[in-house]
């Protein structure tokens, strides 16, 4: 039996198909419960609005909308935040800004990696394991 630590209270569970606790699956469950409630009696709500209202964390919430359980096409002003910037968002998990600046990153590192391997290849040519056998056979 293979036992664990729920991350969310801390208890001792046997690990199943999910890394937290029966009761905080349960308690988990209720929360998504409580916001698809509200949700469906104030399709306009905002994150905030909701996480107010029901008692649910903002990040609770956004894991269920990145699961798929809320979806955002029904409710226009539900947006959650960026995990870089924190500006909110209404897909994926940065904004367009933070993902083009990390494109952006990428990129220049590669064309950096790049060049430094074109230069050490150069610099390299005739000191490698080769190079020293043939000395050994010339001598």
């Amino acid at each position: 039996m293979n036992l664990g630590n729920c991350p969310r209270c801390g208890r001792l569970f046997a690990n199943n198909f999910r890394d937290i606790c029966p009761s905080c699956i349960k308690d988990i469950e209720q929360e998504y419960e409580k916001c698809l409630k509200y949700l469906r009696e104030e399709k306009t709500a905002t994150i905030q609005e909701v996480s107010e209202a029901t008692g649910v964390s903002i990040k609770q919430i956004t894991k269920f909308i990145k699961e798929g359980r809320i979806t955002v096409a029904d409710n226009p002003n539900m947006m959650y935040p960026c995990e870089v910037c924190g500006v909110l968002i209404r897909e994926n998990n940065m904004c367009d800004s933070c993902r083009a600046r990390l494109t952006r990153d990428f990129t220049a590192a590669a064309k950096e990696d790049s060049g430094a391997g074109q230069n050490d290849s150069a610099e390299r040519k005739g000191t490698g394991a080769y190079g020293a056998v043939d000395k050994f056979r010339n001598q």
